[in-house]
């Protein structure tokens, strides 16, 4: 097995759309499922532009499935080389996790059995995030053929819409699953043509009015016979025709420029902008190496290898190559949806997945992506402000639970169907207070304090000013009704302890900011202040609120109640789990009944142990992990990471290698069977934290960096590299000695190495025995 390599070795059908999320390419600008280029019955080709985002003829704001850069056919004599229309002899794909690129190799066969190789090798340049390339080329095995190669730029693009309702055991097979869907259209042609050879499609979103601007040059290494270039309203493309020999090869290389009305900092009109990307292009080799040296570097940073396993280290490669497809540090208007940019699955919004999963990643190996994540929060808290007053707050801010381009609340009410209701829109208030966290947090990592105090510091502000108001006294104490925490199964409860705990942590975070920024940057402070008509007095309340806040006191006490009144809810035991050892639903039992039992969708108080180990004892964590690890259905792609992280820490390390294997796995090996609809992004940053967090025993706290690796008996070494303060540390873990080398200028580093302090010098590689503790 080549870690750095995923492949598909044949057709199959059935797998289709599973190969289409896995073999996404992207550069956090854009991100293209990996569709055949000549798609097929079944097939659900995408591309995504981040932030390109539209609500007209949907009942909520989409994710615009944009015009399809891909599309090509390629004729035999007149037979389309289709999996449908030729025969398949062999077929073998690849991603070059690497590289980032997807290459292609399928070899088709006429009715009078004449061999056509189609190879193809695409995409979408880290380099030059507006950019992305296809090379095709044909070889005709056996005899002299006709060969014509069609390629363009399909606008005719349209989202999935709601389901229609059938009977229960109704299934449809690959070939008609999504011809059963709706259609919600979101783009509408405003112009196509050719200019001097290139050609250009221009469409505009409907009801957001972004215009996206496609700009497509070829160029063809063989002189044609004939070259026509074609359009429609919707759709341009060109059309090449080859007389082959037998053993000769031909083909087309395809430069595509992409640009919108909404990218920052952009003077240019889209259609000038998106020319220009592909006149700057001297070839495809070139656009080639480009791209592999921008991949370098990010692997540089970002690689994450365990030596002796293959199996997991092309697993976490996989993890941290979707990851760095998602992300754009260059736009800080943008955030990562659920499905991040490879599936329409939850319509491309963002959730508290961004703030609490994925951050770490980028903090620790991307801190500029981390920085224009956080970015977003500041650009969308004009509308954050205005979920606050939508739901009755007379000040203040709070962040929806899904939002999308502009910061409003985004989340369907209802089922696809209709016959299930939401309540996360009005009830799952805790995401204002992961947000606050994330700032919290990437201050601690960066040293970043600029940031702190200037987009930073408006959003503790504003939002500790909701959660006052949304507190309600009871006696003296004050308390959150009609909440519902990140467990999910249960609404309408108070006093969620996990919402109750990050809210007292989030207040007092907000002023002790706002104390520093009064005694070191008080001009700054006044600036930020006065727009909001925010008084030091005010910003003292929020320290008695947050001493007022209804917690768990004595946390040594033993289990901390969920919410009120969570004990009282009736035991269901788990008694099954499926083929990948994960708990199924309890005999009668679904997402939308749970609410009476004691079952958990996901962590909840022990996502609490997981954010503030360093606020519960040992013991604390270990009691309230197996309590709730026992009452966990994992029904969040989220939740075995996690469970992994507390449990390693906590002592279950068996537990957390089966946990970690869920996470690992969930879309490579595709067992929760829907990685076909986009990819659980989610789950693949938990799988970098178990590694590196969990297994790695790193942590990052106010006093430095420690690591207390316990690796499983089947790994000898981790490897990965971890940003500090604006430096890099290269970490090299074994059972019994750990490696650590400091990359950047600047005094000696101290880090904790199994509980010991070590001093790391730049430029040196230090190295660490285990304590016999350790090593017994």
């Amino acid at each position: 097995m080549n870690p750095w390599i995923v492949v598909e070795k044949e057709w199959d059908p059935h797998r289709a759309n599973y190969f289409e999320t896995i073999f996404t390419v992207g550069n956090g600008r854009l991100g293209t499922r990996g569709s055949l280029e000549e798609r097929h019955t079944g097939s659900l080709p995408g591309t995504f532009l981040a932030g390109v985002y539209d609500a007209f003829d949907a009942p909520v704001v989409d994710l615009v499935n944009a015009p399809d850069w891909l599309v090509t056919e390629v004729f035999a004599d007149g037979t389309r080389l289709d999996t449908e229309s030729a025969a398949v002899l062999r077929h073998h794909r690849e991603l070059d996790l690497r590289r980032g690129v997807l290459t292609r190799e399928t070899e088709f066969a006429l009715p009078d059995g004449a061999r056509f190789v189609l190879r193809t090798e695409r995409f979408a340049s880290m380099a030059d995030r507006d950019l992305c390339c296809l090379r095709v080329r044909v070889t005709a095995l056996d005899r002299a053929a006709t060969v014509t190669i069609r390629t363009g730029i399909d606008g005719h693009r349209r989202n999935l819409e709601r389901l229609p309702t059938y009977r229960e055991d109704t299934e449809f097979g690959y070939d008609r699953k999504w011809d059963k869907w709706a259609r919600s259209t979101h783009l509408r042609s405003t112009g196509t043509g050719f200019t001097d050879g290139v050609g250009m499609l221009e469409c505009r979103t409907i009801d957001s009015g972004v215009d996206l601007a496609y700009a497509l040059r070829t160029d063809l290494p063989t002189t044609p016979r004939r070259r026509v270039e074609a359009r429609s309203h919707e759709s341009i493309a060109v059309e090449v025709d080859f007389a082959v020999a037998a053993g000769e090869t031909v083909g087309v290389d395809k430069f595509v420029g992409i640009a919108t009305s909404r990218d920052p900092e952009a003077t240019a009109a889209p259609e000038d902008r998106a020319r220009a990307t592909v006149a700057r292009v001297t070839d495809f080799d070139q656009a080639s190496a480009a791209n592999a040296a921008a991949w370098d570097r990010l692997w540089a940073e970002s690689d994450c290898e365990v030596v002796g396993n293959d199996r997991v280290t092309q697993a976490l490669r996989f993890a941290v190559y979707h990851l760095l497809i998602a992300a754009n540090p260059d736009d800080p208007t943008v955030s990562i949806g659920a499905k991040s940019l490879s599936g329409e699955g939850y319509r491309g919004h963002v959730f508290w997945d961004t703030e609490i999963m994925l951050l770490p990643f980028y903090l620790f190996t991307q801190p500029r992506a981390a920085r224009a994540l956080l970015g977003y929060r500041h650009h969308t808290l004009p509308g954050a402000r205005e979920v606050a007053a939508d739901n009755g707050a007379t000040g203040g801010a709070r962040f929806p639970w899904e939002s999308a381009d502009t910061g409003r609340e985004e989340c369907p009410q209802y089922t696809h169907d209709g016959s299930g209701r939401f309540y996360t829109r009005e009830e799952e208030l805790h995401v204002t207070a992961d947000v606050a966290y994330a700032i919290m947090r990437y201050t601690e990592v960066t040293g970043d304090e600029t940031y702190l105090f200037t987009e930073g510091a408006p959003i503790l502000f504003e939002t500790a000013r909701y959660w006052v108001q949304r507190c309600e006294p009871e006696g003296d104490a004050l308390v959150l009704r009609t909440v519902m925490g990140p467990d999910e199964f249960h609404s309408h409860v108070d006093n969620n302890a996990f919402t109750n705990r990050l809210v007292r942590w989030h207040l007092e975070q907000a002023a002790a900011v706002y104390r520093r920024m009064a005694a070191e940057q008080p001009e700054l402070l006044a600036a930020l202040t006065e727009p909001l008509a925010l008084s030091a007095a005010e910003a003292e309340q929020w320290v008695d609120a947050a001493r007022r806040i209804r917690v768990p006191v004595d946390p040594d006490c033993g289990v901390i109640e969920q919410f009120d009144g969570y004990f009282e809810r009736t035991v269901v035991p788990i008694t099954e789990w499926d083929d990948n050892d994960m708990p199924r639903y309890p005999a009668g039992f679904d997402h939308f009944n749970c609410e009476g039992t004691s079952l958990l969708k996901q962590p909840d108080v022990v996502m609490l142990m997981h954010l503030l180990p360093e606020e519960y004892s040992l013991e604390t964590r270990r009691q309230n992990y197996l309590f709730y690890e026992a009452r966990t259905l994992h029904k969040s792609s989220l939740s075995p990471s996690i469970h992994a992280i507390v449990g390693l820490r906590v002592g279950e390390a068996g537990t957390a290698e089966r946990y970690f294997g869920r996470a690992a796995f969930v879309d490579l090996d595709d067992n929760q069977g829907n990685t076909g609809e986009g990819m659980h992004i989610a789950s693949a940053a938990g799988t970098w934290q178990v590694a590196t967090h969990g297994f790695g025993g790193f942590q990052a706290t106010r006093e430095g960096l420690r690591f207390a690796p316990a690796l499983p008996s089947s790994w000898q070494r981790l490897r990965f590299s971890v940003h500090w303060h604006g430096r890099v540390v290269r970490v090299d873990l074994g059972h019994h000695d750990a490696r650590f080398e400091l990359i950047g200028d600047g005094p000696a580093e101290t880090i904790s190495v199994w509980g010991d302090p070590v001093r790391v010098w730049p430029g040196e590689v230090v190295e660490v025995r285990a304590p016999e503790s350790v090593a017994s």
